[in-house]
């Protein structure tokens, strides 16, 4: 017989751990999803070519299990916990980012992720969602930190509004003071693309609202934010873990890790530069590639020749988003064979020949873009997608978490506009089926837009905000007239 008594000891003991799982769950509730490595939103993401990126690979895995070889004196005062890895646009760091998380997972190394992308869901493109992304992943890790992560939660429930600095103390740093973690067990915390993480804007509500005053802030004060308080947790004795930041070598990065009061506590970084050989692993991955062609199609076991190999390779500058660039468009192209497709790829040349590593793939993307029906309307559309205009503007944010299909309904002039405008353009997008009504528009790589966004590399394709701006409120005001002849 269940007395009263046992029910009143059964609640002390059952309701503490549902509100823990309560508030656990809360924190399931806050994280992007998609910015863990092993995500659905990540599902295509790049990987490295099987035998490509080695070295790199092992010089990132090798510092992450053993730290870095025979530091001097002066470092040794000093926790090294931070590496950086960067390289121009275009050099494999996200790819090389997810295969050494790959090979982390497989070998048991707990890894904490952020794959940061400004062509994702917005939960990926600021910082918001930081912090608590990680300390989710910590406590999946290492389930001793629900309890003491979920306490934090209930002291504080308006912790998710604090600052960057303040979340990872109560979220990471405090929890791992009150359990015990086996220093010597090789982890690390994996971010890449930091240069793609947008400004976060705030609202001052003490301002008229006739005369709405934002707190600008600009995307390097986002990324400084985020590296100071990475660097702070790395020197925290608590924080047993190595990271790994992976982005473009941009100001503020440079600065940081270059900071003479800094130096000191970071790794020497992993600059992807020719000591790495990209040449070697391009035309393993252009050789793979071809190969897989060729057996599609029954060519020649010579297709292609080694000479249309040489200039490929030479025309990629190094740059790994050249080649992939050239195989999607192969293999996606509508009009014409392989043979024809490898013909029109190799006598695309650059305007102006020169030094500048990006000149081929500007040539390329300019080819790609005239091809096809309306090369213009088809730029207005990728900048609409991308909803964030040269300048910064932020017209149509969502565009990238929207279904293609609800985008098409606002762009399209005409049924049937989507195939005509980006028909063409499946190698630098990727285009969900007509009938697909939950996938959203892809683009494939963020130096499509560094070159839309030039005026001086994409010439007479360039559009401006003000052209876009015409387009969008040309296209919202045919939408209201057509409604209102119907209803009328």
């Amino acid at each position: 017989m269940v007395t009263l008594s046992t029910v009143r000891a059964l609640s002390l003991v059952i309701c503490p751990t549902l509100a823990k799982i309560h508030r656990f769950t809360d924190l399931a509730s806050r994280i992007a999803a998609g910015a863990l490595h092993d995500s659905d939103e990540r599902c295509d993401a790049p990987k490295c070519h099987p035998e490509t990126r080695v070295a790199v690979q092992d010089e990132i895995y090798t510092w992450i299990v053993h730290g870095d070889q025979d530091p001097e004196p002066a470092q040794k005062t000093l926790p090294v916990k931070i590496k950086w890895v960067t390289g121009p646009g275009g050099t494999g760091k996200t790819a090389i980012m997810g295969s050494v998380a790959d090979t982390c997972k497989q070998d048991g190394v707990l890894a904490v992720t952020f794959f940061f992308s400004s062509y994702a869901s917005l939960d990926r493109r600021t910082k918001k969602l930081f912090i608590p992304t990680l300390a989710y992943q910590l406590a999946q890790h290492l389930p001793q930190l629900k309890d003491p992560v979920a306490q934090a939660l209930r002291d504080n429930p308006l912790l998710f509004k604090k600052n960057l600095r303040v979340q990872m103390e109560a979220l990471i740093l405090t929890p791992l003071r009150q359990v015990e973690v086996d220093p010597k067990a090789p982890g690390v915390v994996l971010i890449d693309g930091l240069d793609e993480c947008e400004a976060e804007q705030y609202f001052d509500s003490h301002v008229s609202s006739r005369a709405p005053e934002s707190t600008e802030r600009t995307k390097d004060e986002d990324q400084l934010e985020i590296l100071r308080v990475l660097r702070e947790a790395a020197m925290d004795p608590a924080f047993p873990f190595r990271i790994v930041i992976a982005s473009r070598p941009e100001r503020v990065f440079r600065e940081f890790f270059k900071n003479e009061n800094y130096k000191s506590s970071f790794a020497p970084p992993l600059i992807l530069d020719e000591k790495y050989n990209p040449e070697a692993d391009i035309a393993l991955f252009l050789q793979s590639k071809f190969d897989e062609i060729r057996r599609r199609y029954n060519l020649g076991l010579s297709w292609p020749s080694p000479k249309v190999l040489a200039t490929l390779l030479n025309q990629s500058s190094g740059q790994f988003i050249y080649a992939a660039t050239v195989i999607r468009y192969i293999t996606t192209a509508r009009h014409g064979n392989p043979q024809t497709l490898v013909d029109q790829v190799l006598e695309v040349k650059p305007a102006i020949p020169g030094t500048n590593p990006f000149s081929h793939l500007d040539a390329f993307y300019t080819h790609i873009l005239q091809s096809t029906s309306n090369p213009i309307l088809s730029v207005k559309w990728l900048w609409m997608i991308n909803g964030v205009l040269p300048s910064g503007w932020y017209p149509f944010s969502s565009a990238l978490t929207l279904p293609a299909a609800f985008v098409n309904l606002l762009l399209q002039a005409n049924t049937g506009d989507p195939e005509y405008v980006l028909g063409d353009l499946h190698s630098l997008i990727n285009v969900p089926p007509s009938d697909d009504m939950e996938t959203p528009y892809r683009p494939y790589h963020k130096t499509l837009y560094d070159f839309l966004g030039s005026e001086d590399r994409c010439g007479p394709m360039y559009v401006d905000d003000v052209r876009c701006g015409e387009f969008l409120c040309s296209r919202f005001f045919e939408i209201c007239t057509r409604e209102y002849t119907i209803h009328h």
